[in-house]
């Protein structure tokens, strides 16, 4: 009776392990919420925005799981080096020099810089905002655009990109200079400014948004590499692109 007993156990207890060794890998992702709408708090201090929903729909589409974490930027690429975390989902450019020291993944989103004007202002071109005042925030790479081109804009800089688009609401400013994926997040998601708000103009060349992971990790870029053209092909990026930036019209 006793063997009888055993046995189905012995088996539950063997089935388990192979269960156990065949779950499915899980990744630690870092990111830094302060940069809507590709990463931010929600209202129970939880990761969201793109960035977070295009990665769990990659790993989704991939069979494995991710465990997403607020890290500050500044301490970002010495922990993914590190291997306190496996993947930096995080707005990351790709630039040579980073290059260097991470491997990327490819890339998933083309960011222009992207004047945005208030509804009705004339600007059409660069040109156009010659003698005039134009805002952004401190070191981002749309105000980095706009002086390289060398129209002759007034660069006033905030520390915060919202303020620059209240002031420029309320007249102080006109025209605030940011990335593209910025101005469709207000255009098209700030009830608070419902046609107040027109996207005036792209310009420059873009930016290259991808992932990092440590340097020769083959394994896992390829994996991420793999997600991202899944979920360009079963539709899952458009959705996530539509609910965090709105039509791009």
């Amino acid at each position: 009776m006793l063997k009888k007993i055993l046995l189905p156990l012995i088996a539950l207890f063997v089935l388990g392990i192979g269960v156990s060794a065949h779950a499915a890998e899980k990744y630690v992702v870092a990111t830094d919420c302060t940069f809507p709408p590709m990463e931010y708090l929600d209202e129970n201090k939880q990761p969201v925005g793109l960035d977070p929903s295009l990665v769990k729909e990659i790993a989704k589409a991939c069979g494995f799981e991710v465990e997403v974490q607020n890290i500050a930027w500044d301490g970002i690429f010495a922990g993914v080096a590190a291997g306190r975390y496996d993947i930096v989902a995080a707005a990351v450019s790709i630039t040579p020099e980073r290059a260097k020291a991470f491997t990327f993944s490819d890339p998933y989103l083309d960011i222009y810089p992207t004047i945005l004007a208030p509804a009705g202002s004339p600007f059409a071109k660069p040109e156009d905002l010659k003698g005039k005042k134009v805002g952004g925030q401190i070191g981002n790479s749309a105000i980095m655009a706009l002086e390289k081109v060398k129209v002759g804009a007034v660069i006033r800089e905030y520390d915060d990109v919202g303020l620059a688009i209240e002031d420029m609401v309320n007249g102080r400013i006109d025209a605030v200079a940011v990335d593209s994926v910025v101005a469709l997040y207000y255009f098209n998601k700030k009830a608070e400014y419902k046609g107040k708000l027109r996207i005036a103009m792209q310009f420059g060349e873009p930016e290259r948004y991808a992932f990092v992971v440590k340097k020769g990790n083959k394994d896992l870029v390829e994996k991420l590499n793999k997600g991202i053209k899944l979920v360009k092909e079963n539709g899952a990026y458009d959705r996530v692109l539509s609910e965090h930036l709105g039509s791009a019209k």
